[in-house]
C-alpha cells in the first residue's frame, strides 16, 4: 500500500514541479536557456517523479495482484529512489559535482526491481 501512496504523492509532486518552472518557461534564457546544465536538470527532476511514481505503482499493484506478501526490502529500495532522484537532480543542477550521487538513487531502483522480481519468481 506504501508503494501505491507513493506513486500518486510522486504524481502530484510532478505537477507541481513542472508547474512551478512552467511559469518561467517562456523566457528563452531563463537557467541559461533550455539546453544549460540546471534547465535540463529541472526537467528531469520533474519527469523523475512521474516516472519513479510509475514504478511504485507497478509494484504496489503487481504485489498486490500476484499476492506478494513481503517485499519491504525492494519496497524501501524503491521509495528510496523515489526521493533521492529528484534530489539528486534540484542538487545537481545547481551543483554539478554533486552528479556523481546519481548511482545512489539509480542504484536504488534498480535493486528494488531486481530484489521484486526475486520475490515473485
Amino acid at each position: 500500500m506504501l508503494n501505491l501512496l507513493a506513486a500518486w504523492v510522486g504524481f502530484a509532486l510532478g505537477g507541481v514541479s513542472g508547474a512551478i518552472p512552467g511559469l518561467f518557461f517562456h523566457n528563452q534564457d531563463w537557467l541559461g536557456g533550455y539546453t544549460s546544465w540546471p534547465r535540463r536538470l529541472i526537467r528531469l527532476a520533474h519527469i523523475s517523479f512521474f516516472g519513479i511514481g510509475f514504478l511504485n505503482l507497478g509494484m504496489g499493484l503487481t504485489g498486490k495482484m500476484l499476492g506478494i506478501e513481503s517485499y519491504a526490502a525492494a519496497s524501501a529500495l524503491m521509495l528510496a529512489g523515489a526521493v533521492l532522484m529528484p534530489t539528486v537532480c534540484y542538487l545537481s543542477a545547481f551543483k554539478p559535482a554533486l552528479r556523481h550521487l546519481f548511482f545512489i538513487p539509480a542504484g536504488s531502483v534498480l535493486l528494488a526491481i531486481v530484489l521484486f522480481i526475486e520475490r515473485m519468481v
